[in-house]
């Protein structure tokens, strides 16, 4: 193989690499909302927090106002969430495993403006943002 031949398969590589990149960074963005855009839009009452943590680990603390809902109860009482809302439901858990998930599950269910939280409450603890006990 010669060269060029190399360096058009590097080259060619190298920009579907980034495009994949892109594509899948674009999507996580539409999806999630950051730590601290989840925190200001609880406070300010514009969005339906939904813990998806597990009875345990919501009992150990959760920012006020949060909703619990776990994911092993989620697919059977995922009707509890109004779906004709005009607030953003936003899903947290503790490492952000569980509550893209959970999202899945409501958008196959035609729920809309619905968001996964980044960093979850593991983060939230680790910023020592204020939490109570339900």
């Amino acid at each position: 193989m010669s060269i060029l031949s190399q360096l058009k398969t590097t080259l060619l590589s190298l920009f579907a690499g980034v495009l994949l990149t892109a594509c899948f960074s674009s999507q996580d963005a539409n999806e999630s909302v950051s730590l601290e855009q989840a925190k200001e839009m609880l406070e300010a009452k514009s969005a339906l927090v939904i813990d998806v943590r597990e009875t345990e680990e919501h009992q150990r603390g959760v920012a006020a106002g949060m909703q619990l809902l776990p994911l092993s109860q989620f697919a059977q009482r995922f009707n509890e969430i109004p779906k004709s809302s005009d607030k953003t439901i936003l899903l947290i858990c503790n490492t952000q495993n569980r509550s893209p998930k959970a999202q899945q599950i409501l958008k196959e269910n035609g729920y809309q403006n619905v968001k996964w939280v980044q960093g979850g409450m593991s983060e939230w603890r680790r910023r020592s943002w204020p939490m109570t006990k339900p």
